[in-house]
């Protein structure tokens, strides 16, 4: 049968179409790989074998009755917990959670269903996608697979692994300020930032809301498109989703076409700090791109030094507004988290609250409601969160004014490639620093596109199984590809254009 590690969503399809496998048999050794290999990962919280199986058999009747099938039907997908599929517990991975199940499913996995997709299990992330190595959950930390010492990334880490470890054929993360896309250069697969609407945040847990996006982490560019065209498009049941019609465009692109557009390169994510790795890796993307015929231009995004500092005044703003809402009385069900109103030993709701708050948060999290709490506080309002709203005007602008005279803007994901586990844990500081270069993107509200450099050749192109990968400094790099609002087919094209032609024996 077809190995894992060799498919992707359109490899599957048309396998499934020519009965060289059913979906069935694919999502059963799906199953039993993640079974064999996770222990050592830590990719998954939790699995849907009986469900996942279902899911498989309902395509595969289809398939015998010579039904027609959508693309994404059958396919094995992973699941950030932060996304509610109703009847499942969804825990964000957080303790004031970890009883909680969802009553609804949320919008994107309302769309899959309609494709027939298979829903494995739910992937691991920092608590309630506060962190960029998922180092931060309640209950595990999630290993690369290129090195099981270093971190997968974060937020979405645990969705990230999935993918590179062949335990996913695709997966869905969330984006706040780099948390698909800083994963997806870690361990070497492909994320997509959707722009800020594009897909619906229904049923996602909230976080930062004015920076949560849902997005794809998928093997390749096609695939990535393939499940953005699925999961994209206005839904009644999120304001700030837009209507917007991406036709055939994002799945047909048109490289002669795409080999005009010239790509602006900010001096600004080229500083002192950027390890020689990853300045090799995005100089080696630009140099083959070129040779594609693709037109460079420098520029200059002069407000980028003030990104980071400003995302990190709105964003705990509005971790703090939007975590308000797990105080013991609503969601945790937790009988070790909370006391009963009518307990003999209770001081009133204070005393609920601190408790719940108290056990049921992380380190992370209780940082960032405080930070939170202070900025939007009496006296410090204007002095904080009102300037950083007007520093995010003009991060805004910047790429507004670059726009003008480029297509779209290649830069680098991460100073550097993936850190070892625990290397970082005790530094808040260091961790927030590794968002300086996708935060900017979020705070804008763009779409980005998060590529490994393909002429890196990659441990994991020697053929050996995950458990033979050997321990050596060859690790992914990633670079990023930074669209206008809505020109998803852009970056995309330009993606696909670059993993066609580019190969790792160039």
């Amino acid at each position: 049968m077809t190995l894992l590690r060799d498919l992707t969503i359109k490899k599957f399809h048309d396998g499934l179409l020519k009965k060289e496998f059913s979906a069935l048999e694919i999502t059963q050794a799906f199953l039993k790989y993640i079974k064999d290999t996770d222990p050592r990962i830590n990719a998954y919280l939790s699995l849907r074998e009986e469900q996942a199986i279902k899911e498989a058999e309902h395509v595969d009747i289809a398939v015998a009755k010579g039904e027609s099938v959508g693309v994404l039907a059958g396919v094995p997908l992973a699941i950030k917990d932060n996304m509610l599929l109703k009847g499942e517990v969804a825990t964000a991975a957080s303790k004031i959670l970890e009883n909680y199940t969802a009553s609804y499913d949320a919008t994107v996995i309302t769309k899959l269903r309609k494709e027939n997709a298979v829903f494995l299990g739910k992937t691991n992330l920092d608590e309630f996608a506060m962190g960029t190595s998922t180092e931060n959950s309640a209950f595990q930390v999630t290993k690369n697979p290129h090195d099981e010492t270093r971190v997968a990334g974060g937020s979405s880490g645990g969705s990230a692994a999935a993918v590179a470890g062949h335990m996913a054929i695709a997966a869905l993360g969330s984006d706040t300020g780099g948390s698909i896309r800083l994963p997806a250069s870690f361990c070497g697969v492909v994320g997509l930032k959707a722009t800020y609407g594009a897909v619906s945040r229904s049923g996602l847990i909230a976080m930062a809301s004015s920076l949560d996006q849902i997005g794809p982490i998928a093997k390749t560019v096609e695939d990535a498109a393939i499940l953005f065209k699925a999961i994209a498009g206005k839904d009644p049941l999120d304001a700030t989703s837009a209507q917007v019609d991406y036709g055939a465009e994002l799945l047909e692109s048109d490289f002669n076409q795409i080999k005009g557009l010239t790509i602006g390169v900010p001096k600004e994510y080229f500083i002192d700090g950027v390890s020689s790795e990853v300045r090799a890796g995005v100089e080696s993307a630009i140099a083959d791109l070129k040779s594609l015929g693709v037109k460079f231009k420098d520029i200059s995004l002069p407000h980028t030094k003030h990104a980071l500092s400003c995302y990190y005044i709105l964003q705990p703003a509005e971790v703090s507004s939007n975590l308000a809402r797990f105080d013991g009385v609503r969601y945790s069900r937790n009988p070790n988290l909370r006391m009963h109103p009518n307990a003999a030993n209770r001081s009133g709701l204070d005393h609920l609250y601190f408790t719940t708050r108290g056990k049921g948060f992380g380190a992370e999290v209780k940082r960032r409601i405080i930070l939170g709490t202070f900025v939007l506080s009496s006296g410090y309002y204007d002095a904080y969160y009102a300037k950083a709203q007007q520093v995010r005007a003009l991060v805004k602008q910047d790429f507004t004014e670059a726009f003008k005279h480029v297509d779209m803007i290649l830069a680098p994901i991460s100073p550097a490639p993936a850190f070892k586990v625990g290397e970082k844990a005790d530094d808040p500081l260091a961790l927030y620093l590794e968002d300086i270069f996708t935060v900017p993107i979020n705070l804008a509200g763009l779409p980005s596109l998060a590529i490994p450099v393909r002429n890196v050749k990659s441990d994991m192109e020697d053929g050996g199984s995950l458990s033979h990968l050997p321990l050596t400094n060859k690790l992914p790099v990633g670079f990023q590809l930074i669209g206008r609002a809505f020109k998803e087919a852009d970056i995309l094209g330009m993606g696909q254009m670059y993993e066609n032609e580019v190969t790792s024996d160039k």
